[in-house]
């Protein structure tokens, strides 16, 4: 049983029954970050300029209206929330049809990987509140691997890998989403923690996680945890333009054990 708060839960392995919940926490937890993706993108310098620039083509284009340029700059704003929704919902479907599409096959089949639910009560009934997931790799590169977010922040350098403990084995977290009702509870830090103690148990020397600039949350939550960025870029998989109009970085983390 967790840390005690206002709300009890559970860390279990995933089991069959689980799927629906899971998939629908995981389907809303990516989703979620479109927002904050664009209200980050539409305050970048380069943005503002734009979308002013944008607006007053709009007014004098339509006689000093200024209808017509909030309709300039709306458009504008409109096609950078469209790339947002793009890579986030991009990623997602990936993971759906990939590794999410068979839990059982992609993670509890392989001892090196695993896949857990947090359970919390809820009006009463058992519910789904979070999942966290892990991909052992043994000997392999890190750019051969597609990486925790299907985004892979590259390749450690060759003196750190010489540095490295073991066989250079790491384990790889992804699917880290917790439900909003139970944020704020300690929940997130809980499931980082089995994630971890996992990576221990197998003898990984190393953690490695790929998350989004636009997740604060969960990037302040990783570096209270030990985490340090050892990468970022730009790269989501997305057309390279709607990447370069969401502003959105793609950061490497890590931790050694």
């Amino acid at each position: 049983m967790a840390q005690k708060y206002n709300m009890q839960y559970s860390i279990r392995e995933y089991t069959a029954e689980d799927k629906d919940a899971v998939i629908s926490l995981f389907r809303n937890g990516i989703l979620e970050h479109v927002y904050p993706a664009f209200f980050k993108a539409m305050s970048d310098p380069d943005h503002i300029g734009v979308a002013l620039s944008i607006s007053m083509a709009g007014y004098v284009l339509g006689g000093s209206s200024y209808f017509q340029a909030l309709l300039f700059g709306g458009a504008w704003a409109g096609l950078v929330y469209y790339c947002c929704h793009e890579i986030y919902e991009g990623y997602m479907k990936r993971r759906l049809g990939t590794d999410m599409a068979d839990i059982q096959a992609s993670f509890l089949d392989n001892p090196d990987n695993g896949f857990w639910v947090a359970e919390a009560e809820v009006n009463g009934k058992s519910k789904v509140t979070g999942v966290v997931a892990v991909t052992g790799r043994r000997g392999e590169d890190e750019d051969e691997s597609e990486g925790s977010g299907g985004w892979n922040g590259g390749m450690m350098g060759a003196q750190e890998i010489a540095q490295d403990a073991g066989d250079g084995s790491y384990g790889e977290v992804s699917h880290m989403v917790v439900s909003f009702a139970c944020r704020r509870k300690g929940l997130g830090a809980q499931l980082a923690q089995k994630a971890m103690d996992f990576c221990k148990e197998r003898g990984y020397s190393r953690i490695v996680l790929d998350t989004s600039s636009p997740q604060t949350a969960a990037n302040s939550l990783y570096q209270k945890l030990g985490f340090v960025q050892t990468s970022s870029h730009s790269n989501t998989h997305a057309n390279r333009w709607f990447s370069k109009l969401a502003r959105i970085n793609v950061m490497h983390m890590e931790k050694f054990i």
